[in-house]
């Protein structure tokens, strides 16, 4: 099966959202089409309160979902459909917001005021912009983890990983899903965590959007020891080191094929792993609502002024778990 190639290599960029949240900016400055459908990847970690304490109080959602993951710290979380609580170390919050939502996202951090999470929105295509929304909190428990041959570890948030051989009937290989299965984009969200000097083979949907970003530690991908293989984005003035590995902070997004293949050298790597069906439709997009076009978008905020934002009120929403 061929092996997709790198198309592009993006440094994050640092940025202040919410009420004065200090994050990293993966996905969300250029085209938007680029990703599709994914419209914005959030990184925010630090150790100093101040940077993220402010959080994101309420504010409204509509046309496109946001999958909240945290590694280190809480978020503590309400919305207008009546779902309140905490995300914690290994938590998702999988929530589309659909025809319209109400929310607030306070970052709390762990006792040693450290706090490390991502935020990741995607788009929904026409037909479902204006559906009931919808929430689901998956604590860590519910979320599988798979040890492939490599020795790679994968949690699985949405997608399926096969087992080792022996863990299905009859001594086959056993098909393992995330919790997330009914998403019409059919994304696949996957953290990897691999040794050093290993090599793992993640097959891909032909079409589908691939990405990877590295929160730890250093990978080469689709064997591209190469760095000047592929175009590189995000370098200041002062970065000149282009090194094979990619290393934390990069987001590398890839062109099309039957599978991604990940090698690691003298450092293990850490990374996210996603994929989705692209839409291919318009996009309308101003601060936290994309529709289609931008008429919608103007009856999106007529609506958020004139209080009618809310279709459907606390309890009335179907799929909350």
């Amino acid at each position: 099966m061929p092996d997709r190639r790198i198309r592009k290599v993006v440094k994050s960029r640092p940025t202040i959202e919410g009420a004065g949240v200090h994050l990293h900016r993966a996905i969300g400055f250029g085209d938007p089409h680029e990703c599709d459908p994914f419209l914005l990847l959030d990184d925010f970690r630090s150790d100093t309160p101040a940077h993220y304490l402010r959080g994101f109080p309420w504010h409204p959602h509509r046309g496109m979902e946001t999958i909240t993951y945290v590694l280190k710290g809480t978020v503590e979380h309400e919305d207008s459909i009546g779902n309140r609580g905490v995300i914690a170390p290994g938590d998702v919050q999988w929530m589309t917001a659909g025809s319209g939502i109400l929310h607030q996202e306070m970052p709390k951090g762990d006792p040693c005021g450290s706090m490390h999470g991502f935020q990741l929105w995607a788009n929904l295509p026409a037909a479902s912009k204006m559906m009931n929304p919808r929430y689901r909190g998956l604590t860590s428990g519910q979320i599988p983890e798979v040890l492939d041959p490599s020795g790679a570890r994968i949690k699985i948030i949405a997608g399926t990983v096969l087992a080792p051989a022996g863990a299905g009937a009859a001594g086959q290989p056993a098909a393992v899903t995330g919790p997330v299965t009914d998403v019409v984009t059919h994304p696949e969200y996957l953290e990897v965590s691999m040794p050093a000097n290993t090599s793992f083979t993640r097959p891909t949907p032909r079409g589908h959007t691939v990405l990877a970003y590295i929160i730890g530690g250093q990978a080469v991908f689709c064997r591209q020891d190469d760095p000047y293989s592929y175009e590189a984005q995000g370098a200041n003035y002062f970065d000149m080191d282009r090194g094979g590995p990619i290393g934390d902070g990069r987001l590398v997004l890839f062109d099309d094929g039957d599978q991604v293949t990940i090698t690691t050298r003298a450092q293990p790597a850490r990374f996210l792993l996603i994929s989705g069906q692209p839409i291919g439709e318009p996009i309308a997009w101003y601060g936290p609502i994309v529709m289609n076009t931008q008429d919608e978008l103007r009856i999106a905020y007529e609506d958020l002024h004139r209080g009618t934002f809310i279709k459907v009120h606390a309890g009335a929403a179907l799929g909350s778990t």
